[in-house]
């Protein structure tokens, strides 16, 4: 019975809370610098959120230069804005880019240097400028979890920075502000949150070492992490396929951005896997969108581990009604992972590497990549070497879930 847990100081979600953003960023400081992108610049919620800060006596600056995937140069050009403008506040408003964005700046605007000095986990020596992150999308979880990743152009693919001090001070989430979302985004970042529950819920158990918290970011699947990663599961399984199809649900659209947020509060201290691991590379090839590349591996993932994780999958198939209670585990899994197979198919994510671009030639290279983020790799609950990563890349090349299916009983099943 181990839990560790991570989450900001304050999280605020429902309709209509975008409303206190004058109030939370007022505690912090008086210069508040927004960071966003050129689209939300121009969109009207974002004028009606400054000017409220402005109502409020705030001095308040705009970087609205944040570039998808997050490239260097942006990020070097957010932290000029900072510096020059001697914020004391750094609010990150928009979509999972928008809030690293925001973490990086704040975070080289404490301690300065370079942002590579960062790299991986528990680099960050100290608390970083306050951080309030208002998500306009429901996905990437970005506003509750301790991540930022970047595109480094001297790296083949994304780099991550992780340590408690990159959470947010405070995040709002309020579902009016994904009501703009068009379908395909919809889609691509409400998978990803059910990816990053799925794995969060699936990772990979630790030793209860008292030193663990200390001494890693991602400490492994536990009790505080598994009662998110429930919730997040349900509320993103029964209503992302109905956000996705009717943007003007609300309802449908409260429940996938809950679920994120509730699936960011799990993998923020649990960790992810190898869905992640696959599309940062797979990413780099092809340039489509983070939500799609991992959404795509999971049902490959998940027959991947089935032998390592059965009661876990099955248990996710029962909470996402694809499994009966009455079905045995085997039974459940091959049910959860069909259902979910079929979801994402409904909500037009592909379902094999060859739909994305992805060559033959490059699945070693793929493979090699995947391996390399040990970060991601040491958290999947069957151990993974290079056999293995070739075997799924493959399958998932392919579309044939069955080049991975061995229901043959293994040591460490749980």
């Amino acid at each position: 019975m181990f839990g560790a847990f991570r989450s900001p100081r304050t999280v605020v979600f429902g309709h209509g809370q975008i409303g206190s953003l004058a109030g939370h960023v007022a505690a912090f400081g008086k210069k508040p610098l927004l960071v966003t992108d050129q689209r939300l610049a121009n969109d009207p919620a974002f004028a009606a959120a400054k000017a409220a800060l402005v109502a409020a006596g705030l001095d308040v600056g705009v970087f609205a230069d944040v570039e998808a995937e997050l490239p260097a140069h942006c990020l070097e050009a957010g932290i000029a804005a900072a510096r020059e403008f001697d914020a004391d506040v750094i609010v990150g408003i928009g979509g999972g880019s928008c809030i690293d964005a925001a973490k990086i700046i704040a975070l080289i605007a404490a301690h300065g240097g370079a942002i590579s000095d960062y790299y991986g986990e528990l680099k960050v020596p100290g608390p970083i400028v306050p951080v309030i992150a208002v998500p306009t999308t429901a996905g990437t979880g970005s506003e509750v979890t301790p991540v930022a990743v970047i595109a480094d152009p001297g790296k083949a693919v994304k780099v991550g920075l992780s340590s408690p001090h990159l959470l947010p001070q405070v995040a709002i989430c309020d579902p009016d502000l994904t009501a703009s979302c068009p379908p395909g985004l919809t889609a691509y970042s409400g998978a990803d949150a059910l990816v990053h529950a799925i794995e969060a819920f699936t990772t990979a158990r630790r030793a209860e070492d008292p030193k663990i918290t200390l001494e890693h970011v991602f400490v492994g699947k536990n009790a505080f992490t598994d009662a998110f990663a429930r919730e997040a599961i349900v509320n993103i399984g029964r209503s992302l396929a109905r956000a996705v199809a009717d943007g003007s649900d609300g309802a449908a659209r409260a429940d996938v951005m809950l679920g994120a947020t509730q699936a960011g509060l799990a993998f923020g201290t649990a960790g992810t896997s190898i869905c992640h691991a696959v599309q940062y590379p797979v990413g780099a090839l092809t340039h489509t969108a983070h939500g799609l590349g991992v959404a795509l591996m999971l049902p490959y993932a998940l027959e991947f581990n089935r032998n390592h994780a059965l009661a876990d999958i099955a248990e996710i198939g029962r909470m996402m009604g694809f499994a009966a209670d009455d079905q045995c585990d085997e039974a459940a899994v091959d049910a959860c992972i069909a259902g979910i197979a079929a979801l994402l198919k409904e909500i037009g994510i592909p379902s094999t590497l060859a739909e994305i671009g992805v060559a033959e030639k490059d699945l070693g290279w793929i493979a090699e990549q995947a391996l390399g983020a040990n970060r991601l790799i040491k958290n999947n609950p069957r151990p993974v070497d290079r056999a293995g990563m070739d075997q799924l890349v493959a399958a998932a090349f392919a579309g044939d879930r069955a080049m991975l299916n061995d229901k043959v009983c293994v040591e460490g099943v749980r």
